[in-house]
């Protein structure tokens, strides 16, 4: 593997404790939407659990992105993890002092303020996926971020990995009693780890106004924590970036279809137990498609990479359900499983060099919330659609007797219909960006532009738990 320059050791250890509270957060996250569709066999529900998430993600990210870039890393860390023990602590008293049978019926109060309480802890875990980016600029040498981009995608398929087994086989075993004790066994043992991590501190650059040597804002941005003008304006200044965030909004808006449907329709195929286990192999794509990238990097132009993946992704995705196949299903999943750390190691690295450093946490969380914010639409919208409509339309309707002797009939059929539409769509989107103006601005600026250094590091973060 080729090695990595900048501060390795720091890195390393902030993988190893992001990879504890991603995998008991992804392992929360699967188990609620498994305990969900086995306990109320409802499409319906399983998508407003995505939902939820989704919109939260959107809601929040701007504002994590403040949090990132005005306050030290490390604290904003250790406190997204003590929220999310929280939170999962309040779930647990819920979920053991429920009556039984509260969880059959999708529209009972207590199972949905189970979901809420859940995935509230689920979204206060975002911060890393703001925080580490940013760290990764901090610690590493530009000549090697995206290797270490392709480390960060390896620690979110090891968490899958690990999650999809967990999470399958512990809600087989006692619905969600087991995942909610290990959450909070692992979110306290995550706390001590990071409590003895040194982070070191980078001065914010000054951008708006003066530099506060109390806080590393500027005299600007201590009055306006959130700065959105300002983030905006940094986004503007870019040539094509904001045609990046905008596709990649427009891919998540099509992606909320996998969100809300995937699970339901591989159910249909399989046990949950089985699923489980399937997502846990699918995940090594993940492992593997980071590893390729920290050995080989990406190409000179990740922007021209961005997008050709995407063109493979939604062909893959108009091809898995032509057939009612769990193999057809699996290969299709694990070619997208090892694309998609490409893709986001790309736009990671694009944003790395191309964004001011004392702007990049506003800018990914901004990113962030903008790309999100397109999925939950999708979420809420397709899975009603898809019971009402697509559903029918495949086991008993027009669509059955039109294609159905080709395509298959029953509800499963229903769902793959709606995944092969989104395939199409996703496929038309990428081949016109290749083509667009902003594409060949923004490759350009990547290419030619001056490289975005952060400051030099000072002394290390203390958080609360240090002294």
């Amino acid at each position: 593997m080729a090695v990595i320059q900048g501060d390795r050791k720091t890195f390393y250890q902030l993988l190893v404790n992001t990879l504890l509270v991603s995998v008991i957060n992804y392992t929360v996250w699967f188990a609620i939407t498994f305990y969900v569709y086995v306990e109320t066999r409802s499409v319906f529900a399983t998508g407003v659990v995505a939902g939820i998430f989704l919109v939260m993600t959107a809601l929040t990210g701007i504002w994590f992105g403040s949090l990132v870039d005005h306050y030290p890393k490390k604290t904003v860390m250790q406190v997204s993890a003590a929220t999310s023990f929280a939170l999962y602590a309040v779930a647990f008293v819920v979920y053991q002092a429920a009556p039984a049978g509260s969880f059959t019926d999708p529209t009972s109060g207590t199972l949905w303020t189970l979901i809420v309480l859940l995935m509230f802890g689920v979204i206060a875990g975002n911060v890393r996926t703001i925080a580490l980016p940013t760290l990764v600029t901090a610690l590493i040498a530009e000549e090697t971020r995206d290797r270490a981009n392709g480390l960060v995608g390896t620690t979110s398929g090891v968490s899958f990995l690990v999650t999809s087994v967990i999470s399958g086989v512990l809600v087989a075993i006692d619905g969600m009693f087991w995942v909610l004790v290990l959450a909070l066994v692992v979110l306290v043992a995550a706390v001590l780890h990071l409590a003895v991590v040194p982070v070191p501190h980078r001065a914010a650059a000054p951008a708006d106004g003066v530099l506060d040597p109390q806080d590393g804002t500027t005299a600007v941005d201590s009055k306006r924590r959130v700065d959105l003008r300002g983030t905006l304006r940094v986004i503007g200044e870019v040539p094509g970036l904001s045609a990046l965030i905008l596709f990649s909004a427009f891919n998540n808006f099509l992606g909320g279809a996998f969100m809300a449907l995937m699970d339901a329709y591989g159910l249909s195929l399989v046990s949950v137990q089985t699923w489980g286990l399937l997502w846990g192999l699918l995940s090594t794509g993940f492992i593997v498609g980071g590893l390729l990238i920290a050995r080989t990097g990406l190409s000179r132009n990740p922007v021209r990479l961005l997008l050709l993946i995407n063109v493979v992704l939604w062909t893959v995705t108009m091809l898995f359900p032509l057939r009612a196949s769990i193999i057809l299903l699996a290969v299709g999943m694990y070619a997208y499983m090892l694309l998609v750390p490409y893709a986001e190691a790309a736009e990671q690295t694009i944003l790395q060099k191309v964004v001011p450093y004392e702007r990049q946490g506003r800018v990914f969380g901004f990113a962030q919330s903008v790309e999100q914010a397109a999925s939950p639409l999708t979420a809420f919208l397709i899975s009603p659609i898809a019971q009402f409509v697509f559903i029918p339309f495949m086991t008993d309707g027009a669509g059955a007797r039109t294609i159905g002797g080709w395509f298959g009939t029953g509800p499963d059929r229903g769902l793959a219909l709606v995944f092969v539409l989104t395939g199409i769509l996703g496929l038309i989107a990428t081949i016109l960006a290749l083509r667009s103006r902003p594409y060949r601005r923004l490759s350009h600026r990547y290419t030619a532009g001056p490289a975005t250094a952060p400051p030099e590091p000072s002394q290390p973060e203390l958080s609360p738990v240090d002294g």
